[in-house]
């Protein structure tokens, strides 16, 4: 194994990588700063892009920033470098997500590195998956990558899936009704065609996805609502395939854990050939959000709700420019 000096060139594709993780509302709440002298990246929340009525305790946030620090790792691991992160490094700096060193480069890749190809290809899909089961061995696949990161995974049947998906229509009801979070809506919502450069983040109309007519997949309608020109209705899925992504904890550490271990999922589950969407709208009402605990266990705090399933994938939103995101010192 021998020595290697990081570069501008490479601390840029690496976050470049990092930012194409999904976020909340696709706000991106992230900033990194890299210091080429001790190879080290700093990932910092950026509070300017928090959306408070929706995620008042920044639980969401976390997640975003932990889903690119996944992004980050696995790119690092397919160059070929060793990467140590430490989480929350400072008490006294709560914006201090991550501090990340890259400790060597040699010829081996680790087993992260692997996933890199599905890093730019996970795109969230708000579109009807098909009804076709998800065989148990992927399953398991899935719920391994997430015991990897800290985090358990669980596909719930019968009564307790019935139950995730009534939570989640009644906080999708709650929502269009809540000031706040029509506001957030609004926010982070516009108009906008494909790689249009002009927002550079939220949810472009065209990455809605159709109005739900019909189907029991729990589907956040991006419209808040309003009418959007051209936007097909269409029948969902009866049968929706979720997944519960819980910690034992519930701490920000906790969310920063749970954030990579949702993105490594949703690599994984890319490169098995599925589709994914978040239905994370009960996790926002903390009455709603408790129940969904295991029932087997009647423990672990909920981080996520994935939809999983086959079908077409979701189109490419704006990032952000590296201008905006990153910064490097020597």
């Amino acid at each position: 194994m021998s020595t290697h000096t990081l570069t501008r060139e490479t601390v840029t594709a690496l976050v470049h990588n990092a930012t194409t993780a999904p976020s909340v509302h696709n706000a991106q709440p992230w900033r990194f700063r890299c210091f080429l002298g001790t190879s080290t990246l700093h990932l910092r929340s950026d509070p300017q892009r928090a959306v408070p009525h929706t995620d008042p305790h920044g639980r969401a946030l976390h997640l975003g920033c932990g889903a690119a620090l996944m992004n980050l790792r696995v790119a690092a691991a397919h160059e070929g470098w060793h990467l140590e992160a430490r989480l929350l490094p400072d008490p006294w700096d709560s914006e201090l997500l991550a501090a990340v060193r890259l400790t060597a480069f040699g010829s081996g890749k680790e087993a992260l590195g692997a996933l890199y190809p599905a890093v730019r290809r996970r795109h969230t899909s708000r579109y009807p998956f098909e009804e076709t089961e998800i065989p148990e061995a992927v399953r398991s696949e899935l719920a391994e990558a997430a015991r990897d990161e800290g985090a358990a995974l669980i596909f719930p049947t019968g009564w307790h899936l019935q139950e995730v998906v009534e939570r989640t229509q009644e906080a999708e009801s709650r929502n269009v009704t809540d000031r706040g979070i029509s506001e957030d809506l609004k926010q982070w919502t516009h108009g906008g065609v494909p790689f249009d450069h002009t927002a550079a983040a939220g949810v472009p109309e065209y990455a809605f996805g159709p109005r739900r007519l019909g189907g029991r997949a729990p589907m956040r309608d991006f419209a808040g609502g309003r009418a959007v020109s051209g936007r097909a209705a269409t029948a969902f899925e009866h049968h929706p395939h979720l997944a519960l992504l819980s910690t034992a904890l519930d701490r920000p550490e906790d969310w920063l854990r749970a954030g990579q271990a949702m993105e490594r999922v949703l690599l994984l589950a890319t490169l098995k050939g599925l589709s994914s969407s978040f239905a994370a709208q009960a996790l926002e009402w903390p009455d709603l959000r408790r129940p969904l605990r295991d029932p087997a266990t009647g423990s672990g705090h909920v981080q996520m709700i994935l939809r999983l399933g086959y079908g077409p994938p979701g189109p490419a939103t704006p990032r952000r420019p590296m201008g905006d995101v990153l910064d490097i010192e020597p």
